[in-house]
C-alpha cells in the first residue's frame, strides 16, 4: 500500500467562476517517491468550531446554530461545508492540484450562517480524504486511499468575504416559498414599486411601531388664566 500524506497551502476566491467558488490548494506526498498514474480523490471538508474563539458579537450571531453561549461545552459541534472530487493526474514522488469548492451564500445552509457570523480571524476547516489510487512502475494497481488521511487548515475569513462580494456585492440573499413570493409580487405590483429593495423597505417600514407622541411641555398660567384685561363671558 502506497502511503499518502495531504496537506492544505492555501485558498483563493475564484474571481472568473460563475458562481461563488473558493479553490483550495493541495499538495499530495507518496511516500519513497512512488510513482502515481492518477488519483480519484474525494474530499469531504467540516468546520471544526470549537478550535477557535468568539466575540460577543459573533456569538450573538452564532446563537441560532449552537444556542446560548453557556452550551457550547455540548452543542459546538462540527458542521458539513462541502463534499467534493478531483482526477488527480499522473505525478512521482509528489504533486499539488487545486480542489474547486463551489459555495452558496443560502443562509438556510448553517455553514453559510457560520461563515457570515465571523467578522474577522480565521475558519478552522478539517479535509477528510478518501478514493482510488493507481500507482506502480510497470503496469499499475489499484489500491485504495486510506479512509484516516486528513489535514487541517485555518481559512482566513477574508477569502470568504472576497468571493462574496464578488458574487453578491453589498447584498444578502433569502429563500421563500413560492405562495410568498406569489404574494409579495402582486404586492409589488399593487404599489408599483420599482425594486424588490422597495418592496421590502415598504413593508418594514409599514410594520414599524408608532414612535411615542412626545409629551407635553410645562403649562404655563397665562396660556390658561385670562389676562386681567381682557373680558370674560358673563
Amino acid at each position: 500500500m502506497t502511503e499518502f500524506a495531504f496537506t492544505c497551502t492555501g485558498v483563493r476566491a475564484d474571481a472568473y467562476a460563475a458562481g461563488p467558488t473558493l479553490v483550495f490548494r493541495l499538495r499530495i506526498t507518496a511516500a519513497g517517491g512512488a510513482r502515481v498514474h492518477a488519483i480519484a480523490l474525494r474530499c469531504q471538508i467540516r468546520i471544526e468550531p470549537a478550535r477557535r474563539g468568539y466575540g460577543p458579537a459573533e456569538a450573538e450571531g452564532l446563537a441560532d446554530l449552537f444556542g446560548e453561549r453557556s452550551r457550547w461545552g455540548n452543542t459546538l459541534q462540527p458542521v458539513q461545508f462541502a463534499q467534493v472530487s478531483v482526477m488527480v493526474p499522473s505525478f512521482t514522488g509528489e504533486t499539488e492540484t487545486d480542489l474547486v469548492v463551489p459555495c452558496t451564500y443560502d443562509m438556510d445552509i448553517a455553514a453559510t450562517r457560520y461563515f457570515q457570523a465571523l467578522a474577522e480571524g480565521e475558519v478552522p476547516l478539517l479535509m477528510l480524504f478518501s478514493g482510488t489510487a493507481f500507482t506502480g512502475d510497470a503496469g499499475f494497481r489499484v489500491e485504495p486511499v486510506p479512509w484516516d488521511r486528513e489535514a487541517s487548515y485555518r481559512m482566513p475569513v477574508a477569502v470568504w468575504r472576497e468571493m462574496v462580494e464578488q458574487h453578491f456585492p453589498g447584498c444578502g440573499w433569502l429563500r421563500l416559498p413560492r405562495d410568498t413570493m406569489d404574494e409579495l409580487l402582486a404586492f409589488r405590483s399593487r404599489h408599483a414599486l420599482a425594486s424588490w429593495e422597495a418592496t421590502v423597505r415598504t413593508l418594514l417600514d409599514a410594520a414599524a411601531p408608532a414612535e411615542p407622541a412626545a409629551p407635553p411641555g410645562p403649562v404655563r398660567l397665562g396660556a390658561i388664566l385670562p389676562r386681567l384685561t381682557e373680558r370674560t363671558a358673563p
